[in-house]
């Protein structure tokens, strides 16, 4: 009876000192986690060493990206944060901002649009409407991204946002929410300005956007001609003709901007994002892309590591309704790595130590690292997939003493 007394005496002054001090900071433990499925190994093994994987390509751009879709990871890049000229780059985030108010309902696909003086007489390629006529939404969409008419930008621009320099505006707040920090529009087509810029890191964020959030749009940027006015343009994208696995994006050029080249190819489960700006030649950004691309996907391979909110780990959990806590990831988790180096991949969670509840689904309580070799190539916030909710005054009290104890 006396030694039952004494462990609750003991669990009571220890459960009024932990609780007296919720904020108190906790230690961080590293726990192995299984990588898409299979378990760590029970003893260290020496990580195995990728085969040697040859430089990136050199081609003629003052700048260029080369990025996995689903990852995000960077497979070769050259002045990639250097700002340069965007020229009709510059109409991919126009497009973003029009399907986003197409998203919201704003406006329709079948909406009339009047085409003002402003819109009809810009310079550089256009779509060649005319003044006082109305087109449609989908139309001008058209002639903005497969004729990469300057003037069915502008007109899009003033119906989404009633003038252009309102829809710049949106355009820089869009660039902020993405993340692109090195980007600035001073117009919606991509005429030289010397605050308009951007980088060929943040465009490929901005492509990975896109595709990613406006799938039901993106079948236009693969589309190979449009006819307004009895005039018939083809896609300024050559590789669209080249490559049957490039599906997208765009092209500009100026004279001071040169010539740039957004490309997306989808080759199996693997999509990658190119960017090439300020190439020489319409042969030049051309060449340069598909050989971007061909080095991406004969070099590298992608793997499918996590499912969004799928349990990714069961951890112990103290002073709850439940002795343990299942974790997971709030998105699907790819992992890009050198091809055959599936063996290299590992994955390790740094939680609180110890993880106390109550614990609510979705807040992040600790972080999932995935590494290739000694290579930390993703870190991703882990979350419960479950609340657990607190236990009752006696099981805390008994937790506290086995903390005690441990």
């Amino acid at each position: 009876m006396y030694p039952r007394i004494l462990l609750l005496v003991c669990a009571l002054a220890l459960t009024a000192c932990s609780d007296s001090d919720p904020t108190a900071p906790q230690a961080t433990r590293s726990v192995a986690a299984p990588v898409g499925g299979v378990a760590p190994a029970a003893t260290t093994t020496p990580a195995l060493k990728p085969p040697p994987i040859p430089a990136a390509p050199k081609v003629a751009a003052r700048g260029y990206f080369l990025m996995d879709f689903t990852s995000g990871q960077v497979l070769a890049a050259i002045n990639e944060d250097q700002r340069l000229e965007p020229a009709s780059l510059t109409k991919l985030m126009s497009a973003y901002a029009v399907f986003h108010a197409l998203k919201d309902g704003r406006i329709k696909l079948d909406d009339q649009v009047r085409v003002s003086a402003h819109a009809r007489d810009q310079d550089g390629s256009r779509m060649f409407i005319e003044v006082g006529t109305s087109v449609s939404v989908e139309n001008l969409i058209q002639g903005m991204i497969v004729q990469s008419g300057n003037d069915a930008t502008v007109a899009l621009a003033e119906h989404v946002a009633g003038s252009e320099p309102v829809f710049v505006d949106l355009m820089n707040q869009y660039a902020q929410r993405l993340g692109l920090v090195s980007t600035h529009f001073q117009n919606s087509p991509g005429m030289p300005s010397p605050e308009h810029y951007t980088t060929a890191r943040d465009i490929a964020v901005l492509s990975a956007a896109l595709i990613r959030e406006y799938p039901e749009y993106y079948k236009w940027y693969s589309q190979r001609q449009f006819t307004w006015n009895k005039i018939s343009q083809p896609n300024r994208n050559g590789l669209l003709e080249r490559d049957p696995t490039v599906d997208g994006l765009k092209t500009g050029h100026t004279d001071s901007a040169g010539y740039c080249l957004v490309s997306s190819a989808k080759r199996g489960d693997m999509r990658l994002v190119s960017v090439v700006m300020g190439a020489p030649n319409i042969s030049a950004r051309e060449d340069a892309s598909a050989a971007l691309l061909n080095y991406g996907f004969n070099f590298y391979q992608v793997r499918k590591l996590y499912d969004a909110n799928a349990t990714v780990l069961t951890i112990p959990v103290w002073k709850g309704t439940a002795e343990s806590v299942k974790l997971g990831v709030t998105h699907d988790v790819y992992a890009v790595m050198p091809r055959g180096q599936e063996g290299s991949l590992s994955a390790a969670a740094d939680v609180p130590e110890p993880l106390l509840a109550p614990l609510a689904r979705g807040t992040e309580v600790g972080k999932l690292r995935v590494n290739l070799g000694d290579k930390t190539i993703g870190t991703y916030a882990l979350h419960p997939v479950e609340d657990v909710g607190e236990a009752g005054f006696f099981s805390r009290m008994i937790d506290d003493v086995k903390l005690w104890m441990h």
